[in-house]
């Protein structure tokens, strides 16, 4: 391979969750691996949702990002970027973007999208969903 050569990394995985810890070890705790949000009203809050992603197969100096977009597809509930980089085909890059406060309005099927460059590697669904109280 080239000096400076650029080869696009796969989404080696992705998940929506309420926290990711880091370990004294090093490693990552995902908690709270979230499906659906389920909502007895509306508007519902959620306090802290994180995107956690990670790249390999690749080379080069990237930008990602991740977005939760609204019932519309139009609107844009939750966005944000990072740069990140490959030095070597066997390494590795895990990012993981915080949001607090994420307000969904609608029920309906909300959607998470990753991006690479400006590209869309990654759409999964986010339903929120109406639930009854327990009394």
């Amino acid at each position: 391979m080239e000096t400076g050569e650029i080869i696009l990394p796969d989404l080696q995985s992705c998940l929506l969750c309420e926290d990711v810890r880091c370990e004294l070890n090093g490693m990552q705790t995902l908690v709270g691996v979230v499906n659906v949000i389920p909502a007895p009203a509306l508007p519902v809050t959620c306090m802290r949702l994180c995107i956690w992603a990670r790249w390999c197969s690749g080379t080069g100096k990237f930008k990602q990002r991740s977005r939760i977009v609204g019932v519309d597809e139009q609107q844009v509930i939750a966005q944000a970027e990072v740069e990140f980089v490959l030095k070597e085909m066997e390494g590795h890059a895990t990012n993981v973007h915080y949001f607090g406060g994420v307000q969904f309005q609608q029920y309906g099927l909300h959607h998470v999208e990753i991006y690479l460059e400006d590209e869309l590697r990654l759409r999964f669904p986010l339903p929120v969903v109406r639930v009854t109280p327990v009394k």
